[in-house]
């Protein structure tokens, strides 16, 4: 039987999925699909761990990498409001795809329209 994953593993695999799937955007101007499935896996992965598994993803909303952080914090909206808010009004006040992408998942929060961990 197989030794089930500890939470810091996946939560690495959410950054560095989050991380290629950026700089593949980058590089080649491709989506990174393989990437964001990944990052998903993990997520869901994390989830099934219950809020234990969503506060080991919390670490993330200080990560050095601005994409990281914003797409855990936009994660964490639910679970984690008021920080994951702050790292994503932060970067919303910049420029680039970052900040466009913290802005959307502000607008999702505000309009009600966020579902990327439901209760």
């Amino acid at each position: 039987m197989a030794k089930k994953k500890p939470a810091s593993y996946w939560v690495q695999v959410f950054a560095t999925s989050t991380a290629a799937q950026t700089d593949t955007l980058w590089r080649d101007g491709k989506p990174g699909n393989q990437h964001a499935r990944r990052r998903i896996d993990a997520f869901d992965r994390l989830r099934a761990l219950g809020d234990e598994g969503r506060d080991a993803l919390a670490v993330l909303l200080e990560h050095e990498r601005p994409d990281v952080r914003v797409k855990a914090a936009a994660y964490l909206l639910r679970h984690r409001t008021d920080e994951a808010l702050a790292v994503l009004w932060a970067a919303a006040a910049g420029e680039g795809m970052v900040s466009f992408l913290a802005r959307e998942a502000i607008k999702r929060w505000e309009e009600g329209t966020w579902q990327l961990d439901p209760e």
